[in-house]
């Protein structure tokens, strides 16, 4: 099936198979590997992406019903320097394998959309489908709240 999408602001025209999950395409076909290939099941939350301005865990979309979608990756959320939630990351110390950081920051930051002044323990509810088996949570949750004060500022 021939899809269009926007990945990063680059637009991407293909041809893929309908049963390619997003998490493939974006990496095999429009380069984007910082978005990591977590457990395929959507149980880890590493691979979540903004699917036109919402985080999804793109292991749990078919690049097919991606077709005309504006999709925003970790490597697309940094234009030319680091987005305050990537900024805030380092900042803290939020990560140790880094495996699960991409998936935390896309997640932290649509969180931060719908409530941009969240509590701990709203920040540790909205991340909650997002699996971190490094760092005990609590630097990343500072990082977010961090996060919330600089997008107050």
């Amino acid at each position: 099936m021939r899809i269009s999408v926007t990945v990063d602001g680059v637009r991407y025209d293909d041809d893929v198979e309908p049963r390619l999950l997003l998490v493939h395409y974006l990496r095999e076909h429009a380069g984007r590997t910082g978005t990591p290939i977590g457990c395929d099941t959507s149980n880890c939350g590493a691979c979540t992406i903004a699917l036109n301005g919402r985080s999804v865990k793109s292991c749990s979309v078919l690049a097919v019903q991606a077709d005309g979608a504006d999709i925003t990756t970790i490597q697309g959320l940094a234009n030319g320097e680091l987005h305050p939630m990537q900024r805030a990351f380092h900042e803290e110390h939020a990560l140790q394998c880094g495996y699960c950081t991409p998936g935390m920051i896309m997640a932290a930051t649509d969180l931060l959309k719908d409530n941009p002044d969240p509590t701990e323990e709203q920040v540790r509810e909205g991340l909650e489908g997002n699996l971190c088996r490094c760092t005990g949570y609590q630097n990343i949750v500072k990082a977010v709240l961090k996060a919330a004060q600089g997008v107050k500022a």
